[in-house]
Protein backbone atom coordinates (compact mmCIF):
# COMPACT_ATOMS: atom_id res chain seq x y z
CA UNK A 1 0.00 0.00 0.00
CA UNK A 2 1.30 3.69 -1.21
CA UNK A 3 1.10 5.57 2.08
CA UNK A 4 0.36 9.43 1.27
CA UNK A 5 3.18 12.33 1.73
CA UNK A 6 1.20 14.90 1.51
CA UNK A 7 -1.24 13.73 3.81
CA UNK A 8 -2.02 17.19 6.15
CA UNK A 9 -1.99 16.87 10.14
CA UNK A 10 -5.64 15.53 11.26
CA UNK A 11 -7.58 18.08 13.19
CA UNK A 12 -8.31 18.83 16.93
CA UNK A 13 -12.02 19.29 15.63
CA UNK A 14 -12.67 16.01 13.38
CA UNK A 15 -10.14 13.20 15.73
CA UNK A 16 -12.13 11.37 17.93
CA UNK A 17 -12.13 11.58 21.65
CA UNK A 18 -8.76 10.63 23.08
CA UNK A 19 -8.14 7.18 24.94
CA UNK A 20 -7.31 8.09 28.48
CA UNK A 21 -4.78 6.26 30.56
CA UNK A 22 -4.79 6.41 34.18
CA UNK A 23 -1.75 8.07 35.04
CA UNK A 24 -1.82 5.92 38.29
CA UNK A 25 -1.33 2.88 36.28
CA UNK A 26 1.56 3.83 34.90
CA UNK A 27 3.36 4.85 38.21
CA UNK A 28 2.23 1.34 39.57
CA UNK A 29 3.43 -0.62 36.49
CA UNK A 30 6.70 1.30 37.39
CA UNK A 31 6.96 -0.06 40.19
CA UNK A 32 6.56 -3.23 39.64
CA UNK A 33 9.26 -2.97 36.83
CA UNK A 34 11.56 -1.11 39.20
CA UNK A 35 11.21 -4.67 41.21
CA UNK A 36 11.01 -6.77 38.42
CA UNK A 37 14.58 -4.83 36.70
CA UNK A 38 16.06 -6.14 40.27
CA UNK A 39 14.98 -9.84 40.51
CA UNK A 40 14.07 -11.49 37.04
CA UNK A 41 17.43 -13.54 37.28
CA UNK A 42 15.29 -15.45 40.13
CA UNK A 43 11.95 -15.42 38.48
CA UNK A 44 10.39 -13.51 41.21
CA UNK A 45 6.39 -15.22 42.29
CA UNK A 46 3.28 -12.99 41.62
CA UNK A 47 3.09 -12.63 44.99
CA UNK A 48 6.50 -11.25 45.26
CA UNK A 49 5.99 -8.62 43.19
CA UNK A 50 2.50 -7.48 44.56
CA UNK A 51 3.93 -6.94 47.71
CA UNK A 52 6.82 -4.68 46.38
CA UNK A 53 4.38 -2.32 44.53
CA UNK A 54 2.16 -2.47 47.66
CA UNK A 55 -1.22 -4.08 45.77
CA UNK A 56 -2.87 -7.57 46.49
CA UNK A 57 -2.31 -10.29 44.15
CA UNK A 58 -5.67 -9.82 42.18
CA UNK A 59 -4.78 -5.59 42.01
CA UNK A 60 -1.80 -6.37 40.31
CA UNK A 61 -3.13 -9.00 37.81
CA UNK A 62 -6.00 -6.83 37.06
CA UNK A 63 -3.97 -3.74 36.60
CA UNK A 64 -1.73 -5.42 34.26
CA UNK A 65 -4.48 -6.92 32.12
CA UNK A 66 -5.70 -3.46 31.82
CA UNK A 67 -2.54 -2.34 31.07
CA UNK A 68 -0.92 -4.40 29.15
CA UNK A 69 -3.23 -7.17 28.15
CA UNK A 70 -0.97 -9.31 29.63
CA UNK A 71 -0.07 -11.24 32.90
CA UNK A 72 2.55 -10.00 35.51
CA UNK A 73 4.20 -13.65 34.92
CA UNK A 74 3.87 -12.63 31.26
CA UNK A 75 5.14 -9.55 31.36
CA UNK A 76 8.22 -10.81 33.53
CA UNK A 77 9.05 -12.76 30.67
CA UNK A 78 8.72 -10.25 27.95
CA UNK A 79 12.16 -8.17 30.01
CA UNK A 80 13.84 -11.79 29.86
CA UNK A 81 16.75 -12.45 28.01
CA UNK A 82 15.24 -15.18 26.33
CA UNK A 83 12.54 -12.78 24.57
CA UNK A 84 15.27 -10.10 23.90
CA UNK A 85 16.97 -12.59 21.86
CA UNK A 86 14.17 -14.09 19.90
CA UNK A 87 13.59 -10.03 18.94
CA UNK A 88 16.82 -10.18 17.66
CA UNK A 89 16.86 -13.14 15.79
CA UNK A 90 15.20 -11.65 12.52
CA UNK A 91 17.13 -8.27 12.29
CA UNK A 92 19.17 -8.58 9.87
CA UNK A 93 17.21 -9.46 7.13
CA UNK A 94 14.73 -6.87 8.36
CA UNK A 95 17.20 -4.15 8.60
CA UNK A 96 18.63 -4.95 5.03
CA UNK A 97 14.48 -4.64 4.08
CA UNK A 98 14.24 -1.49 5.76
CA UNK A 99 17.46 0.37 3.85
CA UNK A 100 16.11 -1.40 0.33
CA UNK A 101 13.33 1.20 0.83
CA UNK A 102 15.53 4.17 0.44
CA UNK A 103 15.81 7.32 2.69
CA UNK A 104 12.57 9.38 1.26
CA UNK A 105 10.80 6.59 1.28
CA UNK A 106 7.71 5.80 3.82
CA UNK A 107 8.31 2.93 6.41
CA UNK A 108 5.98 0.87 8.59
CA UNK A 109 6.17 0.85 11.90
CA UNK A 110 4.55 -2.44 13.22
CA UNK A 111 0.60 -1.44 12.85
CA UNK A 112 1.46 2.18 13.52
CA UNK A 113 1.87 3.65 9.87
CA UNK A 114 3.73 6.96 9.45
CA UNK A 115 5.56 9.15 6.51
CA UNK A 116 7.78 11.42 7.34
CA UNK A 117 10.58 13.90 6.03
CA UNK A 118 14.02 15.09 6.98
CA UNK A 119 14.43 18.37 7.25
CA UNK A 120 17.89 19.86 4.87
CA UNK A 121 21.40 19.74 6.74
CA UNK A 122 21.30 23.86 6.06
CA UNK A 123 17.79 23.85 7.84
CA UNK A 124 19.24 21.61 11.15
CA UNK A 125 22.45 23.33 11.28
CA UNK A 126 20.36 26.85 11.86
CA UNK A 127 19.22 25.17 15.03
CA UNK A 128 15.44 25.49 14.07
CA UNK A 129 15.95 29.25 12.98
CA UNK A 130 12.53 30.33 11.63
CA UNK A 131 10.99 27.13 12.66
CA UNK A 132 7.82 28.08 14.69
CA UNK A 133 7.03 24.68 16.95
CA UNK A 134 4.05 24.43 19.17
CA UNK A 135 3.84 21.61 21.78
CA UNK A 136 1.39 20.24 24.25
CA UNK A 137 1.59 18.05 28.00
CA UNK A 138 -1.01 14.61 27.07
CA UNK A 139 -1.81 11.41 28.84
CA UNK A 140 -0.09 8.39 27.53
CA UNK A 141 0.38 4.33 28.60
CA UNK A 142 4.14 5.52 29.61
CA UNK A 143 2.89 8.37 32.08
CA UNK A 144 2.58 12.09 30.79
CA UNK A 145 3.87 12.72 27.43
CA UNK A 146 5.14 15.81 26.18
CA UNK A 147 4.57 16.36 21.65
CA UNK A 148 6.08 19.15 19.75
CA UNK A 149 5.12 19.73 15.95
CA UNK A 150 5.70 22.20 13.29
CA UNK A 151 3.46 22.65 10.49
CA UNK A 152 4.86 19.79 8.32
CA UNK A 153 4.31 17.37 11.02
CA UNK A 154 5.43 15.65 14.66
CA UNK A 155 8.93 16.95 15.36
CA UNK A 156 9.38 15.68 19.10
CA UNK A 157 8.25 12.99 21.73
CA UNK A 158 9.11 13.10 25.34
CA UNK A 159 8.46 12.34 28.71
CA UNK A 160 7.87 14.08 31.83
CA UNK A 161 9.70 12.81 35.13
CA UNK A 162 8.92 15.32 37.39
CA UNK A 163 8.46 19.13 36.48
CA UNK A 164 7.02 19.39 33.05
CA UNK A 165 9.45 22.56 32.07
CA UNK A 166 12.64 19.65 32.18
CA UNK A 167 11.15 17.83 29.68
CA UNK A 168 10.40 20.90 27.57
CA UNK A 169 13.67 22.39 27.75
CA UNK A 170 14.92 18.80 26.90
CA UNK A 171 13.14 19.13 23.58
CA UNK A 172 13.96 22.75 23.11
CA UNK A 173 17.95 22.10 23.47
CA UNK A 174 17.56 20.25 20.24
CA UNK A 175 16.44 23.43 18.44
CA UNK A 176 17.46 26.09 20.31
CA UNK A 177 17.13 29.31 17.79
CA UNK A 178 12.87 27.89 17.11
CA UNK A 179 9.81 29.43 18.57
CA UNK A 180 7.56 27.60 21.24
CA UNK A 181 4.29 27.67 22.34
CA UNK A 182 1.88 25.78 24.05
CA UNK A 183 -1.11 24.79 22.03
CA UNK A 184 -2.19 21.12 23.08
CA UNK A 185 -5.36 21.38 21.04
CA UNK A 186 -2.77 21.31 17.93
CA UNK A 187 -0.94 18.27 19.62
CA UNK A 188 -3.80 15.87 20.88
CA UNK A 189 -4.30 14.57 17.68
CA UNK A 190 -0.33 13.09 17.27
CA UNK A 191 -1.00 11.77 20.70
CA UNK A 192 -3.64 9.98 19.87
CA UNK A 193 -2.32 8.84 16.91
CA UNK A 194 1.16 7.61 18.10
CA UNK A 195 -0.55 6.35 21.49
CA UNK A 196 -4.25 4.72 20.81
CA UNK A 197 -3.60 1.13 18.70
CA UNK A 198 -6.95 1.88 17.34
CA UNK A 199 -5.44 4.47 15.96
CA UNK A 200 -2.17 2.80 13.63
CA UNK A 201 -4.10 3.08 10.43
CA UNK A 202 -2.66 2.61 6.95
CA UNK A 203 -5.01 5.08 5.56
CA UNK A 204 -3.93 7.73 8.26
CA UNK A 205 -0.39 8.01 8.27
CA UNK A 206 0.96 9.90 10.95
CA UNK A 207 3.46 12.46 9.69
CA UNK A 208 7.03 13.05 11.19
CA UNK A 209 9.60 15.75 10.28
CA UNK A 210 12.95 14.39 11.30
CA UNK A 211 15.33 17.27 12.49
CA UNK A 212 18.68 16.01 12.75
CA UNK A 213 22.30 15.85 11.02
CA UNK A 214 22.32 13.77 8.03
CA UNK A 215 23.51 10.76 9.79
CA UNK A 216 21.22 10.96 12.85
CA UNK A 217 18.18 10.81 10.26
CA UNK A 218 19.79 7.91 8.67
CA UNK A 219 19.58 5.93 11.94
CA UNK A 220 16.17 6.99 12.62
CA UNK A 221 15.09 6.48 9.43
CA UNK A 222 16.49 2.74 9.89
CA UNK A 223 14.42 2.14 13.49
CA UNK A 224 11.40 3.41 11.58
CA UNK A 225 11.47 0.01 9.77
CA UNK A 226 11.61 -2.45 12.52
CA UNK A 227 8.24 -4.27 13.21
CA UNK A 228 6.96 -4.64 17.01
CA UNK A 229 7.92 -8.23 17.07
CA UNK A 230 12.00 -7.60 16.30
CA UNK A 231 14.92 -5.61 17.62
CA UNK A 232 17.89 -4.58 16.48
CA UNK A 233 21.67 -3.53 18.04
CA UNK A 234 23.70 -0.93 17.51
CA UNK A 235 26.27 -3.00 15.80
CA UNK A 236 23.94 -3.80 12.73
CA UNK A 237 22.65 -0.60 12.10
CA UNK A 238 26.19 0.14 11.51
CA UNK A 239 27.21 -2.59 9.30
CA UNK A 240 23.63 -1.52 7.45
CA UNK A 241 24.58 1.95 7.04
CA UNK A 242 27.83 1.06 5.14
CA UNK A 243 29.93 1.92 8.20
CA UNK A 244 30.88 -1.14 10.40
CA UNK A 245 33.02 0.67 12.94
CA UNK A 246 30.74 3.32 13.67
CA UNK A 247 28.85 1.17 16.39
CA UNK A 248 29.45 4.27 19.01
CA UNK A 249 28.14 7.24 16.59
CA UNK A 250 24.81 5.14 15.77
CA UNK A 251 24.54 5.17 19.42
CA UNK A 252 24.64 8.70 20.18
CA UNK A 253 22.19 9.13 17.49
CA UNK A 254 19.68 6.62 19.06
CA UNK A 255 20.57 8.59 22.22
CA UNK A 256 19.44 11.78 20.48
CA UNK A 257 16.21 10.54 18.70
CA UNK A 258 13.80 13.21 19.03
CA UNK A 259 10.50 11.20 18.45
CA UNK A 260 10.59 8.76 21.23
CA UNK A 261 8.43 5.33 20.84
CA UNK A 262 7.49 6.35 17.22
CA UNK A 263 10.83 6.18 15.83
CA UNK A 264 11.37 3.25 18.30
CA UNK A 265 14.94 3.57 19.74
CA UNK A 266 13.31 1.26 22.23
CA UNK A 267 13.78 -1.91 20.24
CA UNK A 268 17.71 -1.29 19.93
CA UNK A 269 19.28 -3.84 22.18
CA UNK A 270 22.61 -5.26 23.58
CA UNK A 271 24.51 -7.46 21.53
CA UNK A 272 23.46 -9.75 24.14
CA UNK A 273 20.07 -8.52 24.14
CA UNK A 274 20.68 -6.49 27.38
CA UNK A 275 17.95 -4.05 27.77
CA UNK A 276 20.93 -1.18 28.18
CA UNK A 277 19.83 2.53 28.50
CA UNK A 278 17.42 4.72 27.41
CA UNK A 279 17.26 8.56 27.30
CA UNK A 280 13.80 8.72 29.21
CA UNK A 281 15.23 5.75 31.55
CA UNK A 282 15.76 2.20 31.91
CA UNK A 283 12.67 1.71 33.46
CA UNK A 284 9.97 3.29 31.20
CA UNK A 285 12.22 1.19 28.24
CA UNK A 286 11.32 -2.05 30.00
CA UNK A 287 7.12 -1.16 29.94
CA UNK A 288 7.23 0.02 26.26
CA UNK A 289 8.59 -3.60 25.60
CA UNK A 290 6.72 -5.07 27.56
CA UNK A 291 3.44 -3.12 26.44
CA UNK A 292 3.83 -4.04 23.06
CA UNK A 293 4.71 -7.47 24.26
CA UNK A 294 0.67 -7.23 25.09
CA UNK A 295 0.05 -5.62 21.81
CA UNK A 296 1.17 -8.67 19.82
CA UNK A 297 -0.37 -11.29 22.14
CA UNK A 298 -4.44 -9.55 21.37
Amino acid sequence: MTLRSDMAPPSATTSPPAQTWPQEDYAQVAETIRFIGENWRRQPSVQEMAAAAGLSEAHLRALFRRWAGLSPKAFLEALTLRHARALLGGETSLLDASLSLGLSGPSRLHDLFVTHEALTPGEFKRGGEGLDMRYGFHPSPFGEAILVMTERGLAGLGFVDGAREAALDDLRRRWPKARFSLDAAATAPFARRAFDPAEWRPDRPLRLVLIGSQFDVSVWEALLAIDMDRATTYGAIARRLGKPGAARAVGASVGRNPVSFVVPCHRVLGASGALTGYHWGLTRKQAIIGWEAGRLAV
